[in-house]
């Protein structure tokens, strides 16, 4: 259970075994008692979307678990954040080695993020499949 993440939510809509549940994603210091006098405590309200392979049979406004793998958040972080920054890094350094012109190295290494993300973006299916979240009811 300690690899998991676990969300209370709403389920908001039912299409097959397509559920949508809403949650509420709270910053850490949201439970703080000064969170009204503080700019950082916020909250948001999210659509989640799941394909329920269970048993149990959820109706709309049912209350539920929803759950994933901690490894897909350090996944998703991967992904979006830590290879784009070391493809911007090493191509600056590749193109101010060829070029020796700092603007056009740098607009270059940043043109270099469009074909990354519509890479990802054309894999979009296979990254659904990948970061998938499970649903369990309240007890």
């Amino acid at each position: 259970m300690a690899n998991t993440i676990r969300h209370q939510g709403i389920v908001e809509n039912i299409n097959g075994s397509h559920l949508q549940v809403r949650i509420i994603q709270t910053s850490a210091c949201a439970s703080c008692s000064v969170k009204g006098h503080c700019s950082s405590a916020d909250t948001k309200e999210k659509l989640i979307d799941i394909t329920d392979t269970g048993v149990y049979v959820y109706q709309p406004g049912d209350r539920v678990w929803v759950i994933g793998e901690l490894s897909m958040g350090a996944m998703a972080v991967l992904y979006a954040f830590i290879l784009p920054f070391f493809i911007v890094i090493f191509s600056l350094f590749i193109f101010m080695a060829i070029w020796n012109d700092e603007l056009l190295s740098a607009l270059c290494s940043l043109v270099l993020l469009i074909p990354y993300y519509y890479i990802l973006w054309l894999n979009k299916s296979r990254l659904k499949k990948k970061f998938s979240f499970s649903i369990k009811p309240m007890n």
